[in-house]
């Protein structure tokens, strides 16, 4: 699903600053689209071209390292991201079942956005809470000891 968007004068400002504030190096291409998706919430093709651009690299480079890395994403997220962790001790304590919840329940598989706009969903490896298996995150707030009984509560916490 690759849509194409027109930046505004202003977001190509913005880039540019951002690719400066690390003196236009590209060694530092890591950081300048981490500094860009905190801006934008996502990395799409144009945020990447102009990128490409003003750190003078090709943008199959800056293409490569934002679908290499998963913290990456050239999707825009849902106003609330729900991330279920499937590391070892949450998968064994039943979070594939929570995830199967959360996709029937929203409609969208892990890496979509719900047609509103207010939900993304995505799977960790680990967010470091195993005791408190099986742990989903909204946004920055988690939630341990989820089960598939709990999911509609959680997102009606959320629903506007």
């Amino acid at each position: 699903m690759s849509v194409k968007i027109a930046l505004k004068e202003e977001h190509i400002k913005a880039i540019r600053d951002i690719c400066s504030s690390f003196n236009n190096d590209p060694g530092e291409l890591i950081n300048v689209l981490h500094k860009s998706q905190d801006h934008f919430g996502y990395l799409p093709a144009e945020v990447q071209e102009v990128i490409a651009h003003e750190l003078r690299i090709p943008v199959a480079k800056v293409f490569g390292v934002v679908t290499f890395y998963s913290f990456f994403t050239m999707i825009p997220k849902g106003k609330y991201p729900v991330s279920i962790c499937m590391g070892t001790a949450c998968y064994v304590r039943g979070a594939e079942k929570v995830l199967d919840e959360f996709k029937k329940q929203l409609g969208i598989k892990p890496g979509e956005t719900s047609e509103d706009g207010q939900f993304s969903l995505s799977s960790l490896r680990c967010v470091g809470a195993c005791g408190l298996a099986p742990v989903v995150m909204v946004g920055e707030k988690v939630y341990g000891r989820v089960s598939t009984e709990d999911v509609k509560k959680i997102i009606a916490e959320y629903k506007e």
